[in-house]
């Protein structure tokens, strides 16, 4: 009953300049998108060079690579299950 079960496994790839392209855009989409939704991004320990990253907080940052590195994992594992990575 459970040997099919056993026989499923997640598809794993392995890292390349395509999977590396991916996370970078997804985590440049979720900072956009945290740039456009978070009230106050700029509250909080300042980064070293904050008008390269739009003026955002360490927390703010955090957030928003936290959320494209999750965006970037479902991204690259749906692109390897349909063979395009």
């Amino acid at each position: 009953m459970f040997a099919p079960l056993l026989a499923v496994a997640p598809a794993t790839i392995t890292w390349s300049p395509k999977v590396a392209l991916v996370m970078i855009v997804c985590n440049v989409i979720a900072i956009a998108i945290g740039k456009a939704t978070i009230k106050q991004p700029n509250v909080g320990l300042q980064l070293p060079n904050s008008a390269m990253f739009g003026g955002m907080s360490h927390g703010a940052m955090l957030g928003t690579l936290s959320l494209g590195h999750i965006l970037g994992i479902g991204t690259i594992l749906g692109l390897a299950s349909r063979g395009v990575v």
